[in-house]
């Protein structure tokens, strides 16, 4: 077990702290790499990772490139410019607004692409309304921090869901039904989490005339109505694709391709830029991460999980739930949610013994935590990770101590909420 934990902590010791700038995809391939020189893992395991992460893997990609094409078409800025309006002047209702704005992008195009679309906007809505740094840092808190705890709802929301959801099987709407109910009380705790932090950060009020008009943001207006109409035939794709055979992947594909071409023909979006931004290289990041983890879990750490996931079963739907839930909340905050849920889900597979309720409690209290839990650190989860980088390019700086302080006051009660709404759901 040595060696692998060895490669394991260099290679987070490359993602967090990326000596010479070294790409996040650059620093997991390095980590894989080792674990193939050293015989940790083999070729067939390359293909078996490939096998379980291609679906998800490409689902995000396209919804990115979807999610960054109508933001530079100009729809995310018009919608928030209409919330701030909305807001009449009240900087707690604008708050509000945006994270409820925030929730439904992290639903619809998944955490990554919410971070990537809402946390430039807030910033641009600081420096506009004259916000301190305090108040803007309250407000892109909460936008990044719903980006990740509003991820459940479905399987699209969040790579980590994707994954599980095809490692067990899960069907697209029984996954809906479940994780509905859960997001929608981790929003609202979220929300009221959230609001007693910052409540005293910003300014009672602001002014209305310093923002521009809503249809100014509107660069390319048939790119941006297509797109939105296009949202409705996805979801609807979405929930049906899996009945004819079509993965996710291949619908979100479809769409993606769709308002590319609109785009192209309206001529108004500069398409090389947004396909240079989309995240190519998460595929690489996924597959080089997954490989990392393959080498724990040949050394025997999944086995030795699956133990401890046993005896969480063993003594009821309570502590299976929040036993599963902690222990991957906890490996999530420590080493990043993409290998932990992978260590959760893999584990999971190994428990013998346990009965078919008690093992689907399993499945969703690891999504849960793994969308949730890695709140707790800034290097928990990828799109914490695109959030500190947005706001260093606009030179706001938040140290590691900072951002640890809002993270351990604003995860544990909503992850908590969460997994009791799950318990519900599931248990009662």
């Amino acid at each position: 077990m040595i060696l692998p934990l060895g490669v394991f902590a260099l290679t987070l010791y490359l993602l967090v702290f990326r000596p010479r700038g070294l790409s996040v995809a650059a620093g997991a391939l390095t980590g894989a790499a080792l674990a193939l020189l050293l015989g940790l893992v083999g070729w067939a395991d390359v293909r078996a990772v490939w096998n379980d992460t291609w679906n998800a893997t490409l689902t995000l990609v396209a919804l990115i490139v979807l999610s960054l094409l109508l933001d530079a078409a100009g729809l995310f800025r018009f919608l928030a410019l209409h919330l701030a309006r909305r807001a009449a002047g009240h900087s707690g209702r604008l708050f509000a607004l945006l994270v409820v704005f925030g929730a439904l992008l992290a639903a619809l195009f998944a955490n990554d692409g919410a971070v990537l679309i809402l946390t430039p906007i807030a910033l641009s809505l600081c420096s506009v309304l004259g916000f301190s740094r305090a108040a803007s840092l309250g407000l892109l808190f909460a936008v990044g921090f719903v980006a990740d705890a509003a991820s459940l709802p479905l399987v699209t929301s969040n790579l980590t869901n994707i994954i599980s959801a095809d490692l067990f099987g899960l069907p697209f709407a029984r996954y809906a039904a479940v994780m509905g109910p859960v997001n929608l009380v981790g929003v609202a705790v979220s929300l009221g989490v959230l609001w007693l932090m910052f409540r005293h950060a910003w300014p009672a009020r602001y002014d209305l005339a310093a923002l521009p008009p809503p249809a100014s943001a509107l660069l390319a207006p048939r790119t941006c109505w297509t797109g939105a109409g296009l949202m409705a035939a996805l979801l609807a794709g979405f929930f049906l694709a899996p009945g004819v055979g079509v993965p996710v992947s291949g619908v979100a594909l479809l769409t993606a391709a769709v308002l590319l071409g609109v785009a192209a023909l309206e001529r108004r979006v500069a398409l090389g830029p947004v396909l240079r931004g989309a995240p190519w290289d998460v595929v690489l990041f996924s597959l080089g991460m997954y490989l990392v983890v393959y080498a724990l879990k040949n050394a025997g750490l999944t086995v030795w999980l699956a133990g401890l996931l046993g005896t969480f079963a063993a003594h009821g739907a309570a502590a299976t739930v929040f036993g599963t839930g902690g222990m991957i909340a906890a490996l999530s905050a420590v080493t990043n949610n993409l290998p932990a849920v992978l260590i959760g889900t893999l584990s999971i597979q190994e428990v013998g013994g346990v009965s078919p309720a008690l093992r689907e409690l399993m499945v969703y209290a690891n999504i849960v935590a793994a969308d949730i839990g890695p709140k707790l650190t800034p290097i928990g989860s990828l799109a914490t990770l695109l959030w500190l980088g947005l706001l260093r390019q606009k030179g706001l700086e938040v140290s590691w101590g900072e951002y640890l302080r809002l993270g351990l006051m604003a995860t544990p009660p909503v992850l908590l909420a969460a997994l009791l709404a799950l318990l519900w759901r599931l248990g009662g």
